[in-house]
């Protein structure tokens, strides 16, 4: 076989998302505009929700709806120990304490039953994570927790993913999205907060710009652009620029065939990488539909190879590789300002250390998908 070099991920920029970019340099208007709020109409059309926020990340999307609810210190939001630190990080952010559960170690998804046991008279919230694209048990979830505690779905990952008929974005009371460039839409760097709430969008969208009581496309095409408005509450500076919005409106008319694709890819793999016993596939679970943001495979306990080693061999046929994710909970800063021991949560601790995900992406070709299973089957072989 004639060594590649694979990425992990690598976004699908075409000709249409340099053309759409040149707009808003043409127009001058580069910050928020008409091109934000274009987008934000059209995402919240594609994911059946009546309300989407564009900001600077999917970090910042999840903090802005938090502090919409209003945290306070004192209050518990519960998270999986396994996911990206961001999702414990914008707890911590509001000066709320982060209540970690662990994960299902077939889904990666946290538990609704260990939900349902975290719930304490202070639980203002749970950010349930649609980890690698496959959407949480929202309904189990909802229904271990009282009703008012708020759901924010981190679906940093899921755009276009579907759970039981309905869209990630559209299954708790916000939730907030990631466009990333190792996500399947990209504007760079970026974000999108989505809720059903009419309250809480509109609070949302004071705090997105600075805590002003008018945005800055209302005061410039209004009667008196030259009056500032007024600031009665403390916000963010969180807002999308129109030349990212302009980039992602192309990609969100990519979405769906970007997705099929994605989706036959990693039948391909499932099928093709079976006969590795020890190598476990992402599990799609029925009425599901997973976006295979990332294709997070599994090493199993007995496997004749460790994680790690795996991952140096595929390194060196030129396969890029990387662990599915860490637990948060083994980090040192919250190991240490929780007291937690390690090993405490224990199939986020053991996710952290078996799984890998291997490359799946748009920029891939067949003959990229057959040298990478051609690769894992002949290290597997020579074990």
């Amino acid at each position: 076989m004639r060594k590649r070099q694979i990425a992990i991920a690598s976004p699908f920029i075409g000709d249409e998302e340099k053309k759409a970019v040149v707009e808003p340099l043409n127009t001058g208007w580069m910050t928020q505009g008409p091109q934000v709020a274009a987008f934000e109409k059209e995402f919240a059309i594609a994911h059946r929700v009546p309300y989407a926020l564009a900001t600077t990340s999917c970090t910042t999307a999840l903090h802005l709806g938090l502090s919409a609810l209003g945290l306070r210190p004192g209050d518990e939001v519960i998270v999986p120990a396994f996911t990206w630190v961001a999702t414990a990080n914008v707890v911590e952010y509001c000066g709320a304490t982060p209540v970690f559960v662990d994960v299902d170690p077939e889904t990666f998804n946290m538990l609704p039953q260990a939900v349902g046991t975290a719930v304490t008279e202070r639980t203002k919230a749970v950010i349930p994570v649609h980890l690698f694209g496959l959407c949480a048990d929202m309904d189990a979830i909802r229904s271990a927790v009282p009703k008012d505690v708020f759901l924010l779905e981190d679906a940093a990952c899921a755009a276009g993913a579907m759970y039981r008929g309905r869209f990630a974005g559209s299954l708790g009371d916000a939730a907030a999205f990631s466009f990333h460039p190792r996500k399947i839409i990209t504007t760079g760097e970026g974000g999108m907060l989505t809720t059903v709430n009419d309250d809480l969008h509109q609070h949302s969208e004071i705090l997105r710009n600075h805590g002003a009581t008018v945005s800055e496309e209302m005061r410039h095409e209004g009667p008196t652009p030259y009056l500032l408005p007024d600031f009665n509450v403390l916000g963010f500076n969180y807002r999308m620029t129109d030349m990212q919005a302009a980039v992602g409106r192309v990609q969100l008319q990519r979405l769906e065939t970007l997705l099929k694709e994605r989706r036959e890819y990693a039948r391909v793999y499932t099928e093709q990488l079976s006969e590795v016993s020890w190598l476990h596939m992402p599990l799609e679970p029925a009425d599901y539909k997973h976006s295979y943001q990332s294709f997070v495979t599994r090493i199993a306990a007995d496997a004749p190879i460790k994680r790690n080693d795996l991952m140096a061999r595929l390194q060196e046929y030129g396969i890029s590789t990387r662990p599915g994710t860490h637990a948060v909970t083994e980090l040192g800063y919250y190991s240490k300002k929780y007291a937690l021991p390690s090993g405490q949560f224990a199939s986020a601790k053991r996710l952290q250390e078996t799984t890998m995900a291997i490359p799946l992406h748009n920029r891939m070709s067949q003959d990229d998908y057959d040298y990478t299973i051609s690769c894992i089957l002949q290290v597997a072989k020579e074990l």
